[in-house]
């Protein structure tokens, strides 16, 4: 489908990353144009949209005289209003539409009288050039052909249907909005709108896809973002070259600074208060059309160990709970490889009766500590994929209950130890503590190469891969933030919202 991807350089001291392909620039050929001539307009349209059951072809005799082509998209557009606020009013308001050409005699522009007298609604344009004409319609909007006019009406009637606004199933919390965004892009940009009450708030659209023709929207605030970013964010997405967009995803890949990384260097989230939150920061969002979910950047790595909820209870317990989250973020990242050093190189680091039941417990296994590790970790991670892809109704209940029933007859049988069960399960629910899913699969991914190497080196070898990963975190970036940031480099204004939160009061102006 990628027509040309730009490559990332390992270098993360610049903001850009190069890019193998420039964009051009340059027109090669005039689009053709609408020649006046009635009957072969209509069939240059026929001919583009042929069997395409969905478009549908209209022809009409305008206030008696003048004959004239409707072309729109069944299923795009409201035949009703059509019908209503166009078919109706051209069939019907001959005098209104003499007396209107009358006064205009000078210029005699048919189509001109028609948009400004006739047709009642309030987005319209003429257009003279085919290919625009065409892209029109297979956006959703609704074009008149006149007999003898060299250009086209383009009318906006576009309805589409779209799943009610829900709570975002994917970021849960107990206090906040229920809104999360739908796949219909001006939903999303209207619950954006409702939170920034301000002219500040910008929202720039453009179209990327050669082929889908995907609508995205970039919105900032204006005088509060840093231009530097905002230049950057657009030189990117001006650059892409891809056929279709049909996610929210193909976007974050092919604009992120590293895109070799494990990490995720956008946030991707459902929820526009937490949008709104990020903009009032000076970050900036991207909205695409036919996807719930919005982009924002730059984002850090303790950027994305921050829930929303985390700003509408009191401070002290946000600091406690953020504390529980990272500390569970790390047992997620490296108890299993902890647990296997130990046992298989480092026994005399176990207290004695802790030892002697974990060797009790040990007693039947046939495996060693690492690959009975693995097949626990695989079966839980298959579990989980499984109660994902599964039906609502019972994925939940076949993954708990799997998970169960498998630990229970994996210990009965000897295949592995109830202690190594319990670790498993452990990690298991640490790894669900990350607010942002992306990064709670990044974990879960290092997980493995950190067990081999506690597997093969012991403890030297979890230091060893820490450190390989701390490295590779420090090197990296989001639109030119280091990925650690605040506290490498360390900054002690901007720790106030990380390790702890402090009081509103403490954090009312914007640094």
């Amino acid at each position: 489908m990628l027509k040309s991807l730009f490559n990332n350089s390992n270098n993360h001291n610049k903001c850009r990353p190069p890019y193998t392909d420039e964009q051009d620039t340059s027109d090669t050929s005039l689009s053709a144009i609408l020649r006046g001539d009635f009957e072969a307009d209509c069939s240059y349209f026929r001919d583009l949209f042929d069997r395409s059951k969905d478009i549908v072809f209209n022809e009409l005799l305008i206030c008696g005289k003048y004959r004239g082509m409707i072309i729109f998209v069944d299923g795009f557009v409201d035949i009703s209003l059509i019908n209503m606020f166009v078919i109706e009013p051209l069939l019907n308001k001959e005098q209104q539409f003499e007396q209107e050409l009358n006064e205009n005699a000078e210029h005699h522009d048919i189509l001109a009288v028609l948009q400004k007298s006739i047709v009642s609604t309030c987005t319209t344009k003429l257009e003279k050039a085919m290919d625009p004409i065409a892209a029109a319609v297979a956006a959703g909007e609704t074009v008149l052909l006149l007999e003898g006019a060299s250009q086209a009406l383009i009318i906006s009637m576009k309805v589409r249907e779209s799943r009610a606004v829900e709570e975002a199933p994917s970021e849960p919390t107990v206090r906040g909005p229920r809104e999360g965004f739908t796949e219909k892009l001006c939903t999303n940009t209207s619950m954006l709108r409702n939170r920034l009450k301000t002219t500040k708030l910008k929202m720039e659209s453009q179209t990327i896809g050669d082929i889908s023709n995907t609508e995205i929207v970039l919105t900032y605030l204006e005088g509060v973002v840093k231009t530097e970013l905002l230049d950057e964010v657009r030189t990117r997405l001006r650059r892409i070259k891809i056929d279709g967009v049909l996610e929210s995803g193909y976007i974050e890949e092919l604009i992120e600074d590293n895109n070799h990384s494990p990490f995720p260097q956008m946030l991707n989230t459902e929820r526009p208060d937490r949008v709104a939150a990020a903009l009032l920061e000076g970050k900036v969002g991207i909205l695409i059309d036919n996807t719930p979910f919005a982009l924002v950047l730059p984002v850090t790595f303790l950027g994305l160990l921050q829930s929303p909820e985390d700003y509408y209870q009191r401070y002290m317990i946000s600091t406690v709970t953020r504390w529980l989250r990272y500390w569970l973020a790390f047992a997620a990242l490296v108890f299993p490889s902890f647990y296997v050093a130990v046992i298989t190189f480092h026994q005399e680091m176990v207290p004695a009766n802790l030892l002697l039941s974990i060797a009790s417990s040990r007693e039947a296994v046939p495996f060693p500590a690492i690959i009975e590790l693995l097949l626990m970790e695989i079966t839980f991670e298959g579990l989980r994929e499984a109660g994902i892809r599964m039906p609502r109704p019972v994925g939940q209940a076949v993954s708990i209950v799997g998970a169960l029933v498998i630990g229970q007859a994996a210990v009965q049988a000897g295949i592995v130890s109830a202690i190594l069960v319990i670790i498993v399960s452990f990690t298991g629910i640490a790894s669900f503590i990350f607010p942002s899913y992306g990064l709670g699969i990044s974990a879960r991914l290092l997980r493995f190469p950190l067990m081999f190497l506690a597997g093969t080196l012991g403890l030297y070898g979890v230091f060893l891969g820490l450190l390989v990963i701390c490295i590779h975190m420090l090197r990296l970036r989001s639109f030119g933030i280091p990925y650690l940031s605040p506290v490498s480099p360390l900054s002690w204004n901007n720790l106030k919202d990380t390790i702890v939160r402090v009081s509103w009061r403490s954090m009312i102006r914007r640094r």
